[in-house]
């Protein structure tokens, strides 16, 4: 079984609108709504959020959602809160987006998840960037602290990792010049 992770948790410290980043308007519809949307049509057994500095659930719809309380600790945290749930869960694959990414396709999402190494990261224009397929096996060594997902671990094993080439946009959007620059 696979899930996606949204990674959803982050207090968005770079971005000076009125509202958190993930609630600002792109498009007529909240930021991470785009993103929920494009994982949701990749036909995962579950979509998992995880959520911290702002509550989504008005937005987010039927799916699974995890709280981080210590969003704040960075990045880490918020990736084994959602892989915690997901073994709960009986997933063995997990993959890994950021819900500040609203133009990554489905198809990107099950490119990823459908590759055969134990770590596959999309790569948009020779650009890695999330979504991260992760199979079970390697969970215990990601970081397990700081503002970093699963990039550490890539570098550190290149050996586990392939790229898989994906049409879309891996654009985050982090700061109100951000959002104007795509709305």
């Amino acid at each position: 079984m696979t899930a996606a992770i949204l990674l959803c948790a982050g207090g968005s410290t770079r971005f000076t609108g009125d509202q958190h980043k993930l609630l600002a308007p792109l498009r007529g519809r909240p930021l991470v709504a785009w993103a929920l949307e494009h994982v949701s049509a990749a036909g995962f057994d579950e979509v998992i959020v995880v959520l911290g500095a702002v509550d989504l659930s008005k937005v987010l719809g039927t799916v699974v959602i995890v709280n981080n309380p210590e969003w704040a600790s960075g990045q880490a945290h918020s990736l084994h809160v959602g892989i915690a749930a997901a073994e709960q869960r009986g997933h063995e694959v997990v993959v890994v987006g950021l819900g500040d990414q609203p133009f990554v396709p489905p198809s990107a999402w099950s490119a990823v998840a459908n590759a055969s190494s134990p770590i596959a990261v999309a790569s948009f224009a020779g650009q890695r960037t999330p979504p991260v397929r992760l199979a079970r096996g390697v969970w215990p060594l990601l970081p397990t602290g700081g503002d970093v997902g699963a990039r550490e671990l890539m570098l550190a094993r290149p050996d586990l990792v392939i790229e898989i080439a994906c049409d879309g946009d891996p654009l985050d959007i982090d700061t109100v010049e951000d959002l104007a620059r795509w709305s």
